[in-house]
């Protein structure tokens, strides 16, 4: 399967423009970090976030002494 998309250079620093109305439409702004991934053979690059030290999961976490963990994560700990 062949996806269609915009073509961007590679600079001679290694660096790629993100065209204006991607980044508009992924919530992504100047200064975002943003998480660059090798995936099989594809590099894939999205808006980071910070996930569950235990579990990896972005969603629902809460931060405690520079440690993130999710709610489940987080409740399975107070059984402990």
């Amino acid at each position: 399967m062949k996806t269609e998309g915009i073509i961007r250079n590679v600079d001679p620093l290694g660096r790629v423009v993100i065209p204006k109305e991607m980044r508009k439409v992924l919530g992504i702004n100047e200064g975002d970090p943003i998480e660059i991934v090798k995936i099989n053979n594809d590099i894939v690059l999205r808006k980071y976030s910070k996930g569950c030290i235990f579990c990896g999961r972005d969603k629902e976490v809460v931060e405690f002494n520079g440690i993130v963990v999710c709610g489940g994560c987080k409740k399975a700990l107070g059984k402990s």
